[in-house]
């Protein structure tokens, strides 16, 4: 029997990646390609790699991703690429024939005083956090699409589009860019350079008050693989055709002032920690609930002093 040919969308990022690395370990028939041999941007060229390649799978990893200065200093950015990136390979992936297509969402879809801890439901029950607020819509449309194409499609072209929403991610392959990294990276980075120059502080944006939940990256492509191969009848039980997503999350969170702890003891900085009250914060609280996850039985397998220490290695490396 041959094997599925596989395409993972941006698999030179955090994401792409891991699932990269799992798939090749596992022996899978995958298909990459660089941003300068494939533009994402640009809809003919994509439909065209698609039209040529003859994909069966799909996974849309590729995004334009950032922390609260990125977001916040480049909306149009963020709300363009990523509908553009999206819409072209849902779109090329349906006109080419592929069956099966994961979508890699993100939790900041959620309202910000969504009911925590967040169920799926929770989508379009209030406004989302202003900072991110054009990403988020964007991964929205990501989730609707898919959804749409599958109630359209789905019996027609026997297709079968589904989304997950990740928790904050991090691990090897961060981008470690002091204004346009997520949060774990952009405190590592900070950390480690106040050690070198052995600065008396590292001063943190915000109260250091919010809750953020975190997950190792590899956990997450543990609970991607698998969701992308369950039985279509399993998924459409635990799921509805117009709340399709799935939460992926670490199962409980800390505070910014206790990961900034926990960074500073694992890059060893003597200095002290003092935050900026000026700056935002984001949403207040964010931890997802992962039930339907939890029932197949998934367990994150890295715990956040390990899947830290991992991350820092890397950056080291880097």
């Amino acid at each position: 029997m041959t094997k599925p040919k596989i395409y993972i969308a941006g698999h030179t990022g955090l994401v792409g990646s891991s699932i990269a690395k799992y798939l090749r370990s596992i022996d899978a028939n995958i298909l990459t390609r660089e941003r300068k041999e494939l533009d994402l941007l640009n809809q003919s060229k994509v439909l065209n790699f698609f039209k040529k390649n003859k994909i069966d799978q799909v996974y849309l990893a590729a995004a334009k991703v950032g922390g609260i200065f990125a977001n916040n200093t480049y909306p149009a950015e963020f709300i363009y690429e990523n509908l553009m990136i999206q819409t072209n390979i849902i779109h090329s992936s349906f006109l080419s024939g592929v069956k099966k297509l994961l979508f890699i969402g993100s939790s900041c879809i959620y309202p910000k005083g969504a009911k925590q801890p967040i169920q799926e439901e929770e989508l379009f029950t209030g406004k989302l956090e202003p900072t991110n607020e054009p990403y988020a819509v964007a991964k929205i449309a990501g989730i609707k699409m898919c959804e749409s194409y599958n109630r359209q499609y789905g019996k027609s072209h026997d297709i079968d589009y589904r989304s997950i929403m990740p928790t904050n991610l991090y691990g090897p392959h961060n981008t470690y860019h002091p204004e346009n990294s997520h949060v774990i990276a952009a405190l590592i980075d900070r950390f480690h350079k106040a050690k070198i120059k052995k600065l008396p502080e590292v001063i943190i944006w915000g109260t250091g008050k919010p809750k953020r939940e975190f997950l190792y990256v590899d956990d997450m492509t543990r609970a991607a693989t698998y969701i992308m191969n369950i039985d279509k009848k399993i998924y459409n039980k635990l799921t509805s055709p117009r709340c399709s997503h799935i939460n992926v999350g670490f199962g409980s969170d800390l505070t910014i002032m206790e990961l900034a702890e926990n960074i500073k003891e694992i890059v060893n900085f003597r200095g002290k920690i003092s935050f900026d009250p000026s700056q935002p914060d984001g949403t207040p609280r964010k931890l997802l609930d992962s039930q339907i996850l939890n029932n197949f039985g998934f367990k994150p397998r890295i715990s956040l002093k390990e899947g830290l220490k991992k991350t820092y290695e890397d950056y080291l490396k880097s």
